[in-house]
């Protein structure tokens, strides 16, 4: 909604509510035209209330009052949704992270097709001290190695180039004990998030859906694999794809 339209339409409600309120009994009983209405803007007064009552006046009034047409502008013209947690380098960071780590492949999403990164911005921002500290640093850090490495932010490195980044400090784990360094920690977690956060979205569902699944996601599995990893699929040989997961179905 404008703001100017909704002041104007506040303003011509509090007025009419106003009179309502203030109107005398012998308002009330003022005689009709023969036409039987009397016209008072946005309200109407029957041709029995010269037979009734104050009381039953006021509330043929209140019937008949008709709330002002306030015009309402949709959200999204007013402003866009952006992230609101992240800074901008960092959500840069993520969005590149969310890109190399869920490509998608066979018929399913990638991570930027599932909101992946609008998602994580949202949960970690809402998420304790600890965790927040956990990604700002975590994205702070690929963001410095990549202008150590390559001169350039994470965020315009090729796949190549990440997974120089990355791979160093991507460390098979298991169930809920992943690394305890500070940033293979961070790479665990934030690719459990990742995969988590995409294979849970409408846009996998739907995928899921639509290559026969019975239930989307179940007998679905990632894992980080070795440097010069490959995708695997249970029906036929091995893919070449993303060097850092892989993906297989019971």
């Amino acid at each position: 909604m404008k703001r100017r339209d909704f002041v104007k339409g506040l303003a011509a409600a509090t007025a009419t509510g106003a009179a309502l309120g203030q109107q005398k009994p012998s308002q009330a009983t003022t005689p009709v035209p023969a036409t039987g209405t009397v016209d008072q803007g946005t309200m109407a007064v029957s041709p029995n209330a010269a037979s009734s009552t104050p009381a039953q006046a006021r509330m043929q009034q209140m019937a008949a009052f008709r709330s002002p047409n306030i015009p309402v502008t949709p959200p999204d013209v007013v402003a866009s949704t952006d992230a609101h947690y992240f800074t901008a380098v960092r959500y840069a960071t993520l969005v590149h992270l969310c890109e190399i780590l869920m490509p998608g492949g066979d018929g399913y999403p990638t991570a930027l097709q599932a909101d992946t990164p609008q998602f994580l911005d949202f949960h970690v921002g809402g998420s304790p001290a600890d965790r927040q500290t956990m990604y700002n640093d975590g994205l702070d850090r690929l963001n410095a190695d990549a202008m150590k490495k390559f001169n350039i932010p994470f965020a315009k490195t090729d796949a190549k180039q990440a997974d120089a980044i990355i791979r160093p400090f991507l460390k098979a784990w298991i169930n809920d004990h992943p690394p305890r360094e500070k940033h293979e920690r961070f790479i665990a977690l934030a690719h459990r998030d990742i995969r988590t956060v995409t294979m849970n979205s409408p846009a996998w569902a739907t995928a899921a859906e639509a290559s026969g699944e019975r239930t989307p996601g179940v007998g679905l599995y990632w894992a980080s694999v070795d440097p010069g990893g490959q995708k695997w699929v249970s029906h036929g040989a091995p893919k070449a794809s993303a060097p850092l997961t892989k993906q297989a179905h019971s």
